[in-house]
C-alpha cells in the first residue's frame, strides 16, 4: 500500500501544533491578511467542521507576530510589520448553557483571566463595563489595537433554542456583550466573529451595526495539492487518480457559500478520507446538531419536499429566529443545503442537499 509519509491534520484546530508539528496545512493566509488589512469588524457562520476554529487560531498567530510559525506561507511575503497586538480570545463552544447564571459564569471567568493581565476599574460592575474596560486598558498599555477574535458566537444559543425564556435571556446578555465592540471601536485593531447559524444575528448584532458579513461573499467563499494523497487512495481502491477526484468531487465537493463563487470540499471528510483510504460518510458520522434535531421533531415540514430542491429569497440566510413552521433557514445553515442556483432577476436562490 502506498504511505504518502505526510501527516494530516485530522480534528487539529490549533495552527500553532500543525506548523510546528508538521502536519500538512493548505496555504489560505493571502486571504487571511486581505481581511485583516481591509476591514474591523467581521463576522463569519459557517456549518460544523470547516475550519472556523482554525482560522481563528490562525488569526490569533498572526497578530501576535509569529512571523516563526508562517514560513514559507503567502502571508510572509505579504506583511512587511509583524507587529504584535493584544489578542483577547473568546471561546464558547466546550460548554453547557443550561441556565441563566451559566453564560454569565463563563463570561465573568473568562474576563476574570483578562483582568489579571490588563487590570479592572472599581466602577466595572457589569459584564459589557468590564469587557468594555480590559478593551481600553489593553490598548492603552500597549499603545496599539486590541484584536477581538470570538469562536462559535451563538453556541449558547443554539443550545437553548427550545427554551424560549432561556434563549431571550442569552440574547439579551450576548447582545449587550457584543455590543462593546462597537463603543469600544477606536481601541479595535481587529475583530473577528464566527458561528454555525444566523438565525439570531440581527437581534444579538443589532447594536454591532458595521459589522461586516462575509458569509455570501464571493471573494472569501473557498476560505492544495493532494496529489500524493490521491495516488494513495487509487491504488488503495484499485482505481485510477481521474476516477479518485470523480468520486470525491460527486461526494465531498458542492458546497457553495456564493453562487459565483468556487464549490468547497468539506475538509473533514477529504481528510478522514486521505487518512482511511475509503470513502465514506465522514462529515456525517460526526453526529447531527441537537438544535437542528430538535427543531425538526416538533416541525411538520415535508422534508420530502427538498428533493428537488426548494426556491427561497435571500431572507433565508438571514433568518433570526428558528421557525418550526419553516426550518429551511437552519437547515442551510448547518450544512445539509448548499447554493444550487440563483435566478438574478427575482433574487431568489435554489438551495438542494
Amino acid at each position: 500500500m502506498l504511505v504518502t509519509g505526510r501527516k494530516l491534520p485530522i480534528g487539529i484546530q490549533t495552527f500553532e501544533d500543525i506548523r510546528n508539528d508538521g502536519y500538512l496545512y493548505v496555504d489560505k493566509t493571502a486571504l487571511m491578511w486581505t481581511m485583516a488589512n481591509i476591514g474591523k469588524p467581521f463576522f463569519l457562520s459557517r456549518p460544523r467542521r470547516f475550519g472556523k476554529s482554525l482560522l481563528i487560531s490562525t488569526f490569533e498567530a498572526y497578530f501576535k507576530g509569529r512571523r516563526d510559525l508562517f514560513t514559507g506561507l503567502a502571508v510572509e511575503q505579504l506583511e512587511k510589520k509583524w507587529e504584535e497586538y493584544p489578542v483577547l480570545h473568546l471561546d464558547l463552544n466546550a460548554e453547557k448553557y443550561d441556565s441563566p447564571d451559566r453564560l454569565d459564569a463563563i463570561l465573568s471567568n473568562q474576563l476574570t483571566q483578562w483582568e489579571a493581565i490588563y487590570g479592572r476599574g472599581e466602577d466595572e460592575t457589569t459584564l459589557s463595563s468590564r469587557f468594555l474596560g480590559v478593551i481600553r486598558r489593553a490598548s492603552e498599555q500597549a499603545g496599539r489595537g486590541v484584536v477581538v477574535l470570538v469562536d462559535e458566537y451563538d453556541k449558547p444559543l443554539l443550545q437553548a433554542i427550545q427554551n424560549e425564556p432561556l434563549l431571550n435571556s442569552y440574547r439579551s446578555t450576548l447582545k449587550a456583550f457584543y455590543g462593546v465592540l462597537k463603543s469600544a471601536d477606536r481601541y479595535l485593531r481587529f475583530a473577528f466573529l464566527t458561528g454555525v447559524t444566523k438565525f439570531s444575528q440581527v437581534s444579538v448584532f443589532s447594536d454591532l451595526n458595521q459589522l461586516n458579513d462575509i458569509s455570501l461573499n464571493y471573494d472569501f467563499s473557498t476560505l492544495a495539492n493532494f496529489e500524493p494523497e490521491i495516488a494513495a487512495l487509487s491504488q488503495a481502491n484499485d482505481i485510477n487518480t481521474k476516477e479518485v477526484v470523480e468520486t470525491m468531487t460527486r461526494q465531498y465537493d458542492g458546497y457553495h457559500f456564493d453562487p459565483n463563487g468556487e464549490g468547497v470540499f468539506n475538509p473533514f471528510s477529504v481528510l478522514n478520507a486521505f487518512f482511511s483510504k475509503e470513502f465514506g460518510n465522514y462529515w456525517f458520522q460526526t453526529g447531527t446538531p441537537t438544535f437542528l434535531v430538535e427543531l425538526l421533531k416538533e416541525s411538520d415540514y415535508d422534508l420530502r419536499l427538498l428533493m428537488d430542491g426548494i426556491e427561497t429569497a435571500a431572507s433565508a440566510f438571514t433568518e433570526y429566529r428558528a421557525d418550526r413552521k419553516n426550518p429551511i433557514p437552519l437547515i442551510y445553515q448547518s450544512g445539509y443545503l448548499t447554493i444550487k442556483d440563483y435566478d438574478r432577476e427575482f433574487r431568489l436562490y435554489r438551495l438542494g442537499f
